[in-house]
């Protein structure tokens, strides 16, 4: 399958070598508005670099776009690839908007094409480990989550990442989001969030701490603290039923906990690619072979939750997801 990549920022490169190293796709062409990144892009993975977004539209080889552009702009991209019979792989979060959400899911589902979102983190050996074993958990009622790395001296304040008009609720929605996705994956949908936002130590207008409390539809509690001002790269999940206990962080791995067990055992859960297998998974579904299993709406959802936690910051207040979705 012919692909063609968009946007041209650091992600851009890791979906490429993600793609070189399925050998299920090809990276036909690419293009960003900077001549620069796209001519280095084209170089970097042998293919071409178009003139224009819509050279590769007009392009009836070229199948689907890998869209990593800014939110603000994944409306505009991605109608224009469902008017042009392209299928879209497209960079979480899906907008920055419910609006803008809902019109990318319309588009993508009126013209018959896949829409994937770039969700890798659920797909991660623990996590899916966990989901396999979730009914020997009994209930679940809690679990707590940190998702952390440290961008002092990293932040250009000129990239709409670092901004709160092209990334509101700052880290949160950039890699928060990530963890209230596996959160819900594990626990089910989310029904309200409380949320607090604070700027510490990095410049520029956005939040880089921030913690969420979450109101699960089945009564389970769970929190999320996520952060660009720590000393490190670190995750950590933890979940907690009445049967039994995980514990997942970056440095020990995966443990597990049954009642009246004395002590938790490590779980040996072999490293997987989670970026290839969500990518082979959007070609299988071009091909009719796979769903995806974060689409529009799923992806909508999943943004209701952050604009709820970003919601109950700004106003002080716990916040209904669907109060977000009305």
């Amino acid at each position: 399958m012919k692909v063609a990549c968009l946007g041209m920022g650091w992600w851009s490169d890791v979906l490429a070598d993600a793609i070189q190293r399925s050998k299920k796709m090809t990276i036909a062409a690419c293009y960003s508005r900077s001549v620069e990144k796209r001519e280095k892009f084209a170089a970097k993975y042998g293919c071409r670099a178009a003139a224009s977004y819509e050279a590769i539209l007009n392009d009836r080889s070229i199948e689907a776009i890998i869209n990593t552009t800014p939110n603000g702009v994944h409306r505009e991209t991605t109608l224009a690839a469902a008017a042009a019979g392209k299928h879209v792989f497209l960079d979480k979060p899906i907008a920055n908007t419910i609006a803008d959400a809902r019109a990318i899911t319309d588009a993508s589902r009126r013209a018959k094409l896949v829409l994937a979102l770039g969700y890798q983190r659920r797909r991660e050996s623990h996590f899916r480990w966990i989901k396999e074993h979730i009914n020997e958990f009994g209930r679940l009622v809690n679990a707590e989550a940190n998702i952390s790395r440290d961008r002092l001296g990293k932040i250009d304040l000129s990239s709409w990442r670092y901004t709160a008009e092209g990334m509101p609720g700052g880290v949160m929605l950039q890699i928060g989001i990530h963890y209230t996705d596996v959160l819900e994956y594990l626990l089910g949908p989310v029904k309200a969030v409380s949320g607090r936002f604070v700027r510490l130590v990095l410049p520029g207008d956005n939040p880089d701490v921030a913690s969420l409390v979450l109101e699960h539809e089945n009564g389970a509690l769970s929190t999320l603290n996520a952060s660009y001002a720590s000393a490190s790269e670190y995750y950590l999940l933890n979940l907690y039923g009445k049967e039994a206990s995980a514990y997942y962080d970056f440095h020990q791995g995966l443990r597990f906990l049954k009642r009246g067990a004395a002590k938790a055992e490590p779980v040996n859960c072999q490293k997987n690619d989670p970026i290839v297998e969500e990518l082979e998974e959007f070609a299988a579904a071009v091909r009719g072979h796979a769903e995806p299993e974060m689409d529009g709406e799923r992806s909508t959802a999943s943004l209701a939750v952050l604009l709820a936690g970003i919601l109950s910051a700004k106003e002080g207040r716990r916040v209904e997801v669907k109060e977000i979705l009305a």
